[in-house]
C-alpha cells in the first residue's frame, strides 16, 4: 500500500469527523503511506472527488454512513478496498462489523488489508448499502431532513417520531417480492443488508453482506398499533416475528395509492413507488 485518499466530513460527530481524518493521515504516513486529506463541504462533494481519476490503493471514509455511501457512490469500476472510520450518528455497517473507532485501531485495521464484500442495491436508480425503508421511517427521515440545521443525533430521530406518530395514517403497500405479489395489507417495509438499523433496532442476525440478496421486512397489521409493535420487537432483537415476516430477494416493487415516504440509508429517497435491485457490483470493506 503506498497512496490513500481520506474522505471525512468534518462536522460528523459535532467535529470528531476532522479529528479523526487527521489522526488517521498521520498514522498512514508514519507507516509510509502518502495520504490525502479531502474535507467534503456539501451533499455530492465526496462522491465527486472519488470519482476524479486516480492511483490510490485504499480510499478510507470518515464520517457517518452518508459519508460512507457518497465513497462507495463515486467509486470507479476498480477493485479498490474501501476503510471505514465510524464518526458519525449512527455508522451502522460499522457497528455490524466491529470496526474501532480509535484512529490508531483504523490505521491498524485499513494496513493489514483484509476485506469482506459488500452487496449494493439500487433505489430508483440510486445506490444504497444499509436499508431502504417505506412508511413510517421515510416520514421521520424527511421531517429531521427539513428541519436540519448541522450534524444531527439520534435524538432528533426520536423527536420526529414523537411528532409524527400521534397523527401518522399509514398507508397500504402493495408489494412484490422477486416477481411474486405479497399478502395485501403492509403498513411499513424496510429492504435491508444491515442488522442494526438506525443503530438501535435488531434486525435478523442471519444476514449476510454478500449473498446476492437483501431481506425483506413486511410489516402487516393495521394502524400505529402495529408500527409500536413492530418498534419494540426491533428494539428486542425479535425481528421477524409478530406481524413482520421476511423474505430474502433480489429485485422489490412497492407501491401504494397514495405518495408514501422513502428513506435510503438515512437519507430522503422521494416517495412511492420503489423499484429495488440488487447490483451486480460487489464493494471490497476492510475490516479487523
Amino acid at each position: 500500500m503506498r497512496r490513500a485518499l481520506v474522505v471525512a466530513n468534518p462536522v460528523a460527530g459535532r467535529g470528531r469527523g476532522l479529528a479523526a481524518a487527521q489522526a488517521v493521515v498521520a498514522g498512514l504516513e508514519r507507516h509510509g503511506v502518502a495520504a490525502t486529506l479531502h474535507l467534503t463541504r456539501g451533499r455530492g462533494d465526496g462522491a465527486a472527488r472519488v470519482a476524479a481519476p486516480a492511483d490510490e490503493d485504499v480510499v478510507v471514509a470518515v464520517g457517518g454512513d452518508g459519508t460512507l455511501r457518497e465513497v462507495l457512490a463515486g467509486l470507479p469500476p476498480r477493485d479498490v478496498p474501501i476503510g471505514v472510520v465510524p464518526a458519525g450518528t449512527a455508522n451502522v455497517l460499522a457497528l455490524d462489523l466491529a470496526l474501532p473507532r480509535d484512529p490508531a485501531r483504523a490505521v491498524d485495521v485499513i494496513l493489514a488489508g483484509r476485506t469482506t464484500a459488500l452487496d449494493t442495491g439500487r433505489v430508483n436508480g440510486h445506490l444504497c448499502f444499509l436499508v431502504t425503508g417505506v412508511g413510517l421511517d421515510g416520514e421521520v427521515v424527511r421531517a429531521i431532513d427539513r428541519r436540519r440545521r448541522g450534524p444531527i443525533t439520534r435524538w432528533h430521530y426520536a423527536a420526529a417520531l414523537v411528532r409524527l406518530l400521534p397523527r401518522y395514517r399509514p398507508a397500504r403497500l402493495s408489494v412484490e417480492v422477486d416477481g411474486e405479489a405479497h399478502q395485501p395489507g403492509c403498513v411499513s417495509v424496510l429492504i435491508s443488508n444491515s442488522v442494526r438499523y438506525a443503530g438501535i433496532f435488531r434486525l435478523s442476525a442471519e444476514r449476510r453482506l454478500d449473498d446476492g440478496r437483501f431481506e425483506v421486512y413486511l410489516f402487516g397489521g393495521r394502524g400505529r398499533a402495529a408500527l409500536l409493535g413492530g418498534a419494540l420487537r426491533g428494539l428486542l432483537g425479535r425481528l421477524p416475528g409478530g406481524a413482520c415476516t421476511l423474505r430474502r430477494a433480489r429485485r422489490v416493487r412497492v407501491s401504494a395509492d397514495v405518495p408514501v415516504a422513502v428513506q435510503v440509508d438515512g437519507d430522503p429517497g422521494g416517495t412511492t413507488p420503489v423499484e429495488f435491485e440488487v447490483a451486480e457490483r460487489r464493494y471490497r470493506v476492510l475490516v479487523p
